[in-house]
């Protein structure tokens, strides 16, 4: 995949990290998953379309409500580890999709909400709201997730994004600040906003799991030749041996909750 605005266009693809990708990428808070629960996302019997899905990783931690789970990815490899990685757990109603965000395929009102974690910025977002307007039903919802470490907050996380601006200076993905919301174009005349939450939270890891979670990322596994990848894990690898374990690291998790208007742009 290469797009323009991201990387300076340089390719990627994360299905070639998918193996590390289900195990260590499995990251986020039990908090956030509550929350998600809170604002209804997760009802049982509820239908979920999870676009940008992955391996799954969002519909495998939101599977005990009951709700049924659709997960689609564009990458064929991705949604084949998340196929094992399901049925290993006995995860038998998710069921998966490979088709894009913009193009999904399904019915119109199919869906009483869509979920993107970790994905948006990569769609066409003007193209991948109409899709999900089309099949949401009426005041469905949409719900827009995203997690951020913090580079200018947390030493050890500036120091790796560092290093990988050291092998891939095209990489685009680090020097987060803080969050700001404004109303995107994407949603006019067809979304509402219901609810913009915005909070911190530090996840520990072991070093070794911080550095397969890392070789995941974009500007290492999923766009770097095998042989940069591995020079880039020995070199971290060393910088970590000062770090004491588990490594603390300062995240912010950001979630946008939209209802489909009953009519609007499709």
């Amino acid at each position: 995949m290469k797009l323009k605005g991201i990387d300076r266009g340089k390719e990627f693809d994360f299905g070639k990290t998918s193996d590390n990708y289900a195990k260590y990428r499995d990251i986020y808070p039990l908090s956030m998953y509550e929350k998600l629960i809170e604002l209804g996302i997760g009802k049982n019997g509820q239908k979920i379309l999870d676009l940008g899905s992955g391996t799954a990783i969002l519909p495998i931690n939101l599977y005990h409500t009951g709700a049924v789970f659709t997960s689609t990815d564009i990458s064929e490899n991705q949604v084949k580890i998340g196929k094992e990685t399901a049925r290993d757990k006995g995860m038998s109603k998710i069921s998966f999709r490979v088709c894009s965000a913009e193009e999904t395929g399904f019915e119109d009102n199919s869906f009483d909400a869509v979920t993107a974690v970790q994905c948006f910025q990569y769609f066409d977002a003007e193209k991948a709201a109409r899709e999900i307007f089309r099949v949401l039903k009426p005041e469905g919802l949409f719900c827009k997730i995203f997690m951020d470490w913090l580079p200018f907050e947390d030493e050890a996380i500036f120091e790796m994004e560092s290093l990988v601006l050291k092998y891939n200076p095209s990489w685009s993905g680090g020097g987060f600040r803080e969050f700001s919301y404004s109303f995107p174009k994407w949603a006019e005349n067809r979304f509402e906003l219901i609810k913009v939450l915005s909070y911190d939270v530090e996840i520990s890891f072991s070093k070794d799991a911080w550095v397969r979670r890392i070789l995941t990322c974009r500007g290492v596994g999923a766009s770097l030749t095998e042989e940069k990848i591995r020079e880039f894990e020995a070199e971290y690898r060393g910088l970590l041996e000062k770090r004491s374990e588990p490594l603390r690291l300062r995240h912010q998790i950001h979630i946008e909750l939209y209802k489909a208007l009953t009519s609007g742009t499709k």
